[in-house]
């Protein structure tokens, strides 16, 4: 591998990943140099906007000298034996999400990785947002107490995945829970820990066989978070929604790449500084002020000492798709240093795909027990 360059082979460059190979490229020191997979339309536009060969056969391109990354894009399925193919060849490796099907498959990986010292993590690019930094110190800090309750709810557009599409297939897609959950299973588990799968179930499209829309419930220690991911609604009312309970007020996270939040709380003089520091530039309402005795009041059966009813509003008016692109480019950045120096501490590592995929398979399996494996 040359010490300057990091040369970038793409495996499937729809759209998806031609939006992200322009992120890639853009961290200096990357390169890319080829591409394999699929002659589709869009990845042939791919190859014609950097200007690089699209071969067919993968096989082809891992056996270039010339690529030292390989950044795989392809429908779930081909993650495991594509991703595979690449250790065996010697190169690191890059996936989408989900790391494999199952964690056999992402064990897999991880163990010849391990072996060949080569990179194999899974694009998990939901940690690289300040607001994940700034929820996590959030509940850290506890300034407004333990953690009681959460949930993610995702109304997702259906109307590019016709009743043919592979993300329908669970033996393409693995399912929703596996296919598009484990990023929000990563984002929970960043913020509270290991969870553990307590109730999952699945719902079927009326008179088709469609899984269109899961829903879980996870156990963070105490808390307890709910995940609901429904495929169903027209692209122009695609919506999403998280939110942390605290005790002493909530944080809410607007968009499936967060670009809001919105802290509502009782703080005392303290409290309110310190929530102001962990959302600077915030816009900060007040609406209510308490003096005298009305200071004192209860919940969860002790005394709290109230200066003010606050709504802090943080983000507003930041468009998403420049975030989604700045994460991207932090990803690769990421990654790219461990590949030179492996003393990098990395924010995102193998461990975050293989968890995030237990947990996801864990609430599927448990789902399609509880609805008679449909």
């Amino acid at each position: 591998m040359h010490d300057s360059v990091i040369r970038l082979g793409v495996v499937g460059c729809g759209g998806f990943g031609l939006f992200a190979v322009q992120q890639f490229t853009q961290v200096p020191g990357v390169r890319l140099v080829g591409m394999a997979g699929t002659h589709r339309p869009a990845s042939l536009a791919a190859a014609a906007r950097f200007g690089v060969e699209n071969v067919e056969d993968l096989g082809d391109m891992l056996r270039r000298d010339d690529v030292d990354l390989v950044y795989v894009a392809t429908p779930p399925f081909l993650h495991h034996p594509q991703a595979l193919a690449a250790l065996d060849a010697g190169k690191h490796v890059i996936v989408e999400k989900p790391l494999a099907l199952t964690v056999g498959q992402a064990d897999e990986l991880i163990a010849v990785a391990r072996t060949r010292d080569r990179l194999i993590v899974a694009n998990l690019m939901q940690r690289y947002n300040p607001l994940f930094a700034a929820v996590r110190r959030l509940v850290e800090t506890r300034v407004l107490g333990e953690v009681l309750h959460g949930y993610f709810e995702n109304y997702a557009s259906d109307e590019n995945l016709p009743a043919g599409h592979w993300f329908w297939d669970r033996g393409a897609s693995g399912g929703i829970f596996v296919e598009h959950g484990v990023h929000f299973f990563d984002l929970f588990a960043g913020w509270l820990g290991p969870g553990r799968v307590e109730a999952a179930q699945i719902g079927i499209r009326p008179g088709t066989g469609i899984e269109e829309h899961v829903h879980a419930t996870v156990r963070y220690g105490d808390a307890l978070v709910n995940f609901y991911h429904g495929f169903h609604q027209a692209g122009r009312m695609d919506r999403q929604e998280l939110r942390l309970v605290f005790e002493r007020g909530d944080v809410t996270l607007s968009d499936w790449v967060p670009t809001r939040a919105r802290v509502r709380a009782l703080a005392d003089e303290r409290q309110t500084r310190e929530l102001c520091d962990l959302f600077p530039g915030g816009r900060l309402d007040v609406a209510a002020t308490y003096g005298g005795a009305d200071r004192a009041c209860r919940g969860r059966g002790q005394s709290i000492d109230v200066y003010q009813l606050i709504d802090l509003s943080f983000g507003d008016g930041q468009a998403k798709s420049p975030l989604y692109s700045q994460l991207l480019r932090s990803v690769m950045a990421d990654q790219v240093a461990w590949v030179r120096d492996r003393t990098h501490q990395r924010v995102v590592t193998e461990a975050n795909g293989r968890d995030s995929l237990a947990t996801a398979c864990e609430a599927d399996a448990l789902a399609r027990r509880a609805g008679g494996d449909r």
